[in-house]
């Protein structure tokens, strides 16, 4: 029977540029998807929908494009277009991208809750939510920081802690404040809808449905049973509603009323398969309905809550068919030289950088690859150990077999394969491709099936070891000086060739576009799985005329890895979390700027200068020297001030701190917005020679919108 895929991953907040976290897990997905699509024979055929989409509802889009004065819906398109580009660059293939803000999304979501509705599992309460009185607006749970009311890590948001996974409502943080203003918010009552997570239906579901065999990791079956309690007891009702102003889909026959974003969040997976198939022609409701349909999803650890607790339980209580199928994969983070990734310490990896430098999109695919399994742990990015895995595995072992041997079919033998092999050669194929215990191709396929990557990819360079034994100890390079050794001399690079396709074939989910290059050098159709056993083997290879070798894959410049890393905060330059601020450091006299011609106590009184908070501070796309300030002045608004301090500050640096503000400056319209005035700097005569910059800060103590006289 066919096995029909549907494939997922978690969907990218429409508020910013992907970064290296997103890449490693659509990496992820994209080798377990174009490995299941080279099963191409009768008896393990896959059919394979690969669709993404992204997340746009929600406060933070609503205020982000406030500040850039669009509408959401442009602010998110603006992002979406940027994505093709991080797609593209790393080979990730997915059939379809799509928005959770479409047609599609809004009829799945309001049906689903109908259904719910419809079958008692949606109440409304009144309750207190978190209000920012300086911004005017009801508050978000990503829009409120604290401390988890469960492990106390700090910073954490009002829905889900990031570093131990549990989920819990606003009101439980500790210490809550507003991310807009830094004020504590207060609480008000609001009528809101929730989804009765806590109806004993919902645990009983819960609990057959995790233990499931082949449903997910068994560290996460047992997580997740922690948070379900001996009875249901500890799991709460959910509030799945938000309040106007909200970027979001309106809940029906709920005036003012929208859906919190992570409702409508997963069921932007369906959507998109929606959208596509209306576009392929494809029956939706047939897929879904179909016994040999699946959904696997891959999804990090930090949001498990959502995907294993209230979207099961939401996808089963409205009926929908695809939660008998649904498998989801969990991963942990990216951590770079086992620190977790930060701008300001120099451990941060940014995605589009990485392809600017010319890095080979292949090289990380391979190493990611290399540490992935199947379980839920962190991967640990090391410049070093990249260096060395891509330089070893892929041009030391893997390419150096084609560029030791088909140089010699090329030129001694116009290009033509033998059309037979001796004994000895099938005796060296076959302890490559068999090892110790039976075929390789049978276990590399096993792990890759049950995304054990780093075990497949292991396995593969244990072929590419014997292949390179084969190639040392024949010694090509000896035999082609002398003519006695002509027919042996073809034996070998045809045999070393034919174990290079069978690499080839191996890692072509890993490397498809050295694959690509491969199949053309060979003259190889499409590969399929099957190319790996009986005749696929040697068959297709002997006697065939081969094209011209071209180099597949240059080593590693580790100066490269190098410029990838994102600098650490310049000296001088506090860090964001430091308690006192150290004085910069003298300019030499000869640093000095000239004193300006004297102006008169009137000259000088024309000048508003005020304390200004910074409340947010952000790079700005397309501007090589900008940063946007979101300014506190205590003018019951915020300022937006555009500033070309990004050569010394990064943003995460600047949020909560205290600046002066050149308030009565006239706006300045922009390319990337209106100016607001201009806060201040100092820095020396010549900044190419001496180029500190410091952004003046007030004393400690004084508030936004005092006057500097």
């Amino acid at each position: 029977m066919t096995r029909k895929l549907f494939v997922t991953t978690a969907l990218p907040y429409a508020n910013a540029a992907f970064h290296i976290g997103h890449m490693m897990e659509y990496i992820q997905a994209d080798i377990w998807v174009r490995f299941q699509r080279m099963q191409r024979d009768a008896g393990a055929q896959r059919v394979v929908h690969f669709v993404g989409a992204d997340d746009t509802h929600g406060t933070p889009i609503m205020i982000a494009a406030e500040k850039e004065g669009v509408t959401p819906q442009e602010f998110v398109a603006k992002i979406a277009a940027g994505r093709a580009q991080y797609l593209d660059g790393f080979h990730i293939a997915f059939d379809n991208w799509y928005s959770t803000d479409s047609p599609e999304n809004v009829d799945l979501s309001q049906g689903i809750y109908r259904r719910l509705r419809d079958n008692g599992l949606i109440t409304t309460k009144t309750v207190d939510r978190f209000y920012d009185t300086a911004k005017g607006m009801f508050l978000a749970d990503r829009n409120i920081k604290g401390e988890c009311p469960v492990c106390h890590a700090k910073d954490q948001y009002g829905d889900n802690c990031e570093v131990c996974g549990a989920a819990y409502q606003p009101t439980e943080l500790i210490n809550p404040y507003s991310v807009f203003t830094g004020s504590t918010p207060i609480l008000k009552p609001s009528e809101q809808y929730f989804f009765k997570l806590s109806d004993p239906r919902c645990f009983q579901f819960l609990k057959e449905w995790l233990n499931t065999p082949g449903r997910l990791q068994p560290e996460m079956v047992n997580k997740v049973s922690e948070w379900l309690g001996e009875n249901g007891e500890k799991l709460a009702d959910w509030d799945i509603s938000r309040d106007a102003p909200y970027f979001g889909i309106p809940i029906p026959d709920a005036p003012g009323k929208f859906f919190y974003v992570w409702l409508d969040a997963p069921v932007g997976y369906l959507a998109s398969l929606k959208n596509y198939f209306e576009k392929q022609g494809i029956d939706y409701e047939a897929f879904l309905n179909d016994p040999s349909a699946e959904q696997v999803h891959f999804i990090g650890k930090d949001i498990v809550s959502f995907h294993l607790l209230f979207w099961p339980a939401m996808l089963n209580f409205s009926g929908h068919p695809i939660i008998d199928k649904l498998k989801v994969n969990v991963h942990g983070h990216l951590t770079v030289n086992n620190e977790k990734m930060s701008k300001s310490r120099g451990t941060g990896i940014s995605p589009l950088r990485y392809l600017q430098l010319g890095m080979n999109p292949e090289w990380l695919r391979y190493y990611l690859a290399f540490k992935l399994n199947a379980r839920v742990e962190d991967l640990d990015f090391t410049g070093e150990d990249f260096v060395a895995r891509v330089n070893s595995d892929l041009i030391g072992k893997y390419v150096n077999i084609a560029s030791r041997c088909a140089g010699f079919i090329a030129k001694r033998f116009d290009g033509k394969l033998a059309s037979t092999l001796s004994d000895d050669a099938k005796s060296w194929i076959a302890r490559a491709l068999n090892g110790e215990n039976g075929e390789r191709q049978a276990a590399i396929a096993a792990n890759f099936e049950s995304r054990e990557f780093g075990k497949a990819l292991r396995e593969i360079m244990e072929v590419a070891d014997v292949a390179n034994r084969y190639v040392d100890e024949n010694k090509p390079w000896i035999l082609a000086k002398d003519e006695s050794k002509t027919s042996e001399l073809h034996d070998v690079c045809t045999t070393a060739l034919i174990l290079f396709r069978q690499l080839t074939i191996m890692l072509s989910p890993v490397l498809p576009h050295v694959a690509a290059r491969v199949r053309e050098f060979l003259g190889d159709e499409a590969y399929s799985w099957q190319d790996t056993q009986g005749e696929g083997v040697y068959a297709p290879l002997l006697g065939r005329t081969i094209g011209a070798y071209s180099h597949l894959m240059q080593r590693v410049d580790a100066k490269m890895v190098e410029d990838l890393f994102d600098k650490p905060a310049p000296a001088g330059a506090a860090p964001a979390d430091a308690v006192e601020t150290a004085a910069a450091p003298a300019p030499e006299a000869s640093d000095i700027e000239e004193l300006a011609p004297e102006i008169s106590i009137d000259d000088f009184t024309k000048i508003d200068l005020r304390v200004a908070k910074i409340v947010n501070c952000e790079h700005v796309e397309g501007a090589g020297k900008l940063l946007r300030l979101t300014l506190d002045v205590g003018e019951g608004r915020y300022r937006n001030v555009f500033s070309g301090i990004k050569s010394a500050y990064q943003p995460e640096q600047l949020i909560g701190k205290l600046t002066v503000l050149v308030a009565n400056l006239a706006p300045r319209k922009m390319k990337f917005g209106v100016s607001e005035g201009m806060v201040l700097c100092a820095s020396a005569k010549d900044e190419k020679a001496n180029p500190g910059l410091y952004l003046l800060e007030p004393v400690s103590g004084a508030q936004p919108g005092m006057r500097i006289r």
